[in-house]
């Protein structure tokens, strides 16, 4: 392209001047584009074609590089003419990737790189990258040529008006010919030169000088990420002089909005690089950390055998129950033979009968009303009543099955008279099968198997019954193997088959159990085998589950509490199976609880 051939001209970026991303290039950086036709583009948006406005022939000069741009004829290109006369656009662009760069404080110094585009942009990074000619050819043939000199307030707000000011292209200004310089730049080398000239020593030694700087620098920042760190050293110390191994996805573009991402890094966060050019309104960029719904979720222990136990038992609309049973599995009741002459004997057999009352039990939190106007959040009332529904209910559940493990003494222990734990019941109601204890955990799995299935024949509850149980327990289980060291139950279906029960639940509160019997011998308890269809909850009217919320006026606290009035008890004899074995001399008595 003839030098005077061209729709427009200027500086597509100027040496030695700190662009807003912190970056300097030095001078001859892009020597070897010289001579180079590139796209024009606009704004660098590479989204469509229509954005490719033309093309710009480079010129490398001591000052920097000069394009020459030349604009093609579609209808973008004719929007950017009418731009370029009318002066709304004076600033170009580059594109280059491929860079060779030295950390400079902040910033960083550019001594190679490979230039793939220049585009019109409404403000440049760099201060002296202006537009200087503009040549726009009218239809009738004519020629205007117009000499725009800027000031560059516009252009950066890296630098002050002073400083812009002298970096106005001047209207005499002549760009330097490569013929007029040419005894010049043979006297002066490049860095590749200079380097390419440096023996194995002295290279050594800049490795030294560069990392030394580079270690310095991270140790004075923090840094989320110190192995990122580590390895941009590294190729930093490899290919800071070598332009055709350089770092092919460090790109550089100057506009504004790759600025500001840039210095996110130098000011800490990205909110705060937009604050320092001028942008206020980051609360719609930047918006406050919101909890996701309405509520946290609740950490609690595995609750799925609260559930079991809650809709498994049967329910009455009254809550003293009394249970009446006539025993006629003595001798005695048996019907006997008649021999003539002698005397019929009547049958005599004894009632037994039990009562079991009603207890409350409830749960109660209180919330300063200061605490719950400050918690805007989430539904902070909301809150409070699911998790007072859900540690009553377990509660109720362990004292169902296992007793709620608290002193006698102690004034808060639900009483065993009003809700019978299935684990301690009288011998009439619960069996107690214990099993021989093994040489090792998985003999004494495969002897609680049996003995589930052995216990069957004193069983006298309703079908299906489940096995509650703790983890432990399960996995050695499912953990034994046949004499070919195969796993024998693959599945708790499986396993629950071979112990004649529904189903397997595991039991949190049973971990390290003990059971104290009236005889003073203590058991470990391994499982319970019951059908909670068995046992009954009696509720009477106003009895129910029912919460209750009251404004304390002296302490300005909103006040909470959930209870239920009810009793619960087995109503079938031999309705429950207790797998146990005999406690180590060593067990602990901390969870231990007295049988009958």
């Amino acid at each position: 392209m003839n030098d005077n051939k061209y729709d427009f001209s200027g500086w597509a970026t100027k040496n030695d001047m700190e662009c807003a991303d912190g970056r300097v290039i030095r001078r001859d950086a892009f020597k070897h584009c010289d001579g180079k036709v590139v796209p024009l583009v606009w704004n660098h948006d590479h989204s469509s074609p229509e954005n490719i406005l033309g093309n710009a022939r480079l010129k490398n000069t001591p000052e920097g590089i000069y394009a020459y741009c030349s604009l093609n004829n579609t209808d973008a290109a004719n929007v950017a003419r009418t731009l370029l006369k009318h002066g709304d656009i004076n600033s170009l662009s580059i594109f280059a990737n491929h860079l060779n760069e030295i950390q400079n404080g902040y910033g960083k110094d550019v001594y190679g790189g490979d230039i793939k585009e220049v585009s019109l942009v409404l403000s440049g990074a760099n201060p002296g990258a202006v537009i200087r000619d503009v040549s726009i050819m009218h239809s009738d043939g004519s020629l205007t040529e117009d000499c725009i000199i800027y000031t560059g307030e516009n252009l950066t707000f890296a630098h002050s008006d002073a400083e812009n000011a002298d970096n106005k292209p001047d209207d005499e200004e002549k760009i330097t010919k490569p013929d007029d310089t040419k005894d010049q730049q043979k006297s002066v080398k490049t860095i590749k030169e200079i380097w390419d000239a440096m023996s194995d020593e002295q290279r050594d030694l800049v490795y030294r000088l560069v990392d030394d700087i580079m270690r310095e620098k991270s140790e004075n920042e923090s840094d989320d990420n110190p192995e990122k760190d580590t390895e941009e050293e590294n190729e930093l110390k490899h290919n800071v002089f070598d332009a055709e191994t350089g770092n092919a996805e460090n790109v550089l573009q100057h506009d504004d909005m790759m600025v500001i991402m840039s210095d996110g890094k130098r000011y800490g966060s990205l909110k705060e690089s937009f604050l320092q050019h001028g942008i206020t309104n980051v609360g719609v960029l930047f918006p406050d950390a919101k909890p996701v719904g309405d509520v946290p979720q609740l950490i609690t222990r595995d609750m799925n055998w609260v559930e079991k136990v809650m809709q498994g038992v049967h329910h009455s609309p009254f809550s003293r129950v009394k249970s009446i049973y006539a025993n006629l599995t003595e001798d005695e009741a048996r019907a006997k033979g008649y021999i003539k002459g002698n005397l019929k004997k009547e049958q005599v057999f004894s009632l037994l009968k039990r009562t079991t009352d009603a207890q409350t039990i409830y749960k109660k939190q209180k919330i300063d009303r200061d605490d719950m106007v400050d918690i805007t959040d989430l539904d902070v009332v909301k809150l409070i009543k699911d998790e007072m529904a859900i540690m009553l209910d377990e509660e109720l559940a362990r004292a169902i099955l296992i007793g709620d493990g608290r002193e006698t003494s102690s004034d808060d222990k639900i009483s065993e008279d009003h809700i019978r734990p299935i684990l301690t019941d009288a011998e009439l109601y619960t069996i107690h099968e214990v099993i021989d204890e093994g040489s090792n955990d998985y003999a004494t799995a495969k002897n609680m198997i049996r003995g589930a299935v052995k216990g069957r024949k004193k069983y006298k509850g309703s079908g299906h019954p489940i096995l509650f149980t703790t983890e432990d327990w399960l996995t050695n289980c499912l953990l034994l193997e046949d004499k070919n060291e195969r796993v024998i139950y693959d599945s708790m279906e499986k396993l629950a088959t071979a112990m004649r029960v529904s189903s397997i639940e595991t039991v949190p509160p049973m971990e390290g159990m003990t059971r104290t019997a009236s005889d003073g011998t203590k058991y470990d308890v391994l499982g319970i085998i019951v059908n909670l269809a068995d046992y009954n909850v009696g509720t009477d009217r106003g009895g129910e589950k029912t919460l209750f919320d009251d404004f304390d006026i002296d302490y300005n606290q909103m006040k909470y509490l959930i209870e239920t009035r009810c009793s619960g008890a087995l109503t079938k004899p031999y309705s429950a199976i207790v797998l146990e074995k005999k406690a180590s001399s060593d067990s602990s008595d901390d969870s231990s609880t007295e049988g009958d």
